[in-house]
């Protein structure tokens, strides 16, 4: 069976709702770490399981778990990351962007519109949200038609992530936007309805770098076990690399504390942030771009301040079992029963 036709059958749930919220589990109650990731060569969405944090294996055989041609307007997607709220419910947030549609025949042109745009110059994203992980729902965004007076001439909206805002009791979904060919890509939120299919705030800057000739792109916000948030993301520097911010509050104030943490001689991008189950431990993994083939290196602190490399995923302690080239990943704590629901079906379809 396809890959597209896998995509039907999983496109059928309940939607998500905050005002039907389930117990969420402790972390006590995690055993396991979701992975999710695309690659360049299928524009698709592929998930891994591991259960101890350090070696990963790709579900479904190492085959995509959703066809970007489902679900995406530019029939690619680029970007995913899976968060789950406080109503128990999984969200997932993409790029809808297919960088090799011109080959494919998909388009006529390399990017849909001039180059005045840039590099990719998409104008959406793609909402998804499960209840198990494996049925889904789906929404396509389109800013410049949800924002046609401040967004009609959009460049880009690139690598959004969900999070949960105590201050407004919302969802937040941020992301990098160039809002016009004269401009250049900053960090921006909005915040989205329970049901992840609707945008309820228009787009407010979240962050931009020191020096604002700077273009800052790939976000990801990690709370702190003191009520902080640590923030990573990447200033387009020479290399481009992995920087964070600290602030009290999710949307602002925001403020750099140190030189790049990673330590690629190249550029990366796309960091997330993920804590070792039942450890002082959280693990700063990025994409390294720079380096052929692609693959992700892996960076570990206990306070936010002294970072530990762990290496390349094979490399070092970090190992990727049935795949390579992973790109723009995220993980997240999960059960064992969870692991074992989403391989089981995998393994069946």
């Amino acid at each position: 069976m396809c890959i597209k036709k896998l995509m039907v059958l999983t496109l059928m749930m309940v939607t998500c709702s905050l005002m039907s919220a389930e117990k969420v589990p402790s972390e006590k109650d995690m055993g396991a770490y979701l992975f999710t990731y695309f690659t360049d060569a299928t524009h698709s969405l592929f998930m891994g399981i591991s259960y101890d944090g350090y070696s990963f294996t790709a579900v479904n055989g190492g085959k995509p778990v959703i066809a970007g041609d489902s679900v995406a307007e530019q029939h690619g997607i680029r970007d995913p990351h899976i968060y789950r709220a406080p109503n128990g419910c999984f969200y997932m947030a993409m790029t809808d962007l297919h960088i090799y549609a011109q080959k494919l025949g998909l388009r006529s042109t390399l990017w849909e519109r001039s180059d005045k745009y840039g590099w990719g110059n998409n104008r959406g994203l793609v909402l998804m949200s499960s209840k198990d992980l494996i049925h889904w729902s789906h929404t396509e965004i389109r800013f410049d038609k949800v924002f046609p007076d401040e967004l009609n001439d959009i460049c880009c909206v690139w690598a959004p992530e969900t999070i949960w805002d105590p201050e407004t009791k919302q969802l937040m979904l941020y992301f990098t936007m160039r809002k016009n060919p004269s401009d250049i890509c900053h960090l921006y939120y909005v915040y989205v309805n329970d049901n992840f299919t609707k945008l309820t705030s228009r787009p407010k800057l979240l962050f931009q770098f020191e020096d604002p000739k700077v273009p800052t792109i790939d976000a990801d916000i990690c709370p702190m076990p003191d009520g902080r948030y640590f923030m990573t993301y990447v200033a387009q520097e020479n290399p481009a690399g992995i920087r964070y911010a600290i602030s009290r509050y999710i949307n602002r104030g925001y403020v750099t504390t140190s030189p790049q943490i990673d330590t690629e001689k190249g550029g990366c991008e796309a960091p997330q942030t993920w804590k070792r189950i039942g450890q002082n431990k959280w693990v700063t993994m990025y994409d390294i771009y720079s380096i052929h083939p692609h693959n992700f290196g892996f960076v570990e602190t206990s306070d936010f301040e002294h970072f530990k490399p762990l290496g390349r995923f094979n490399e070092g302690v970090m190992k990727a079992t049935n795949f390579v080239s992973p790109k723009h990943g995220s993980v997240i704590q999960i059960t064992k029963r969870e692991a074992q629901r989403l391989i089981r079906y995998w393994q069946k379809h």
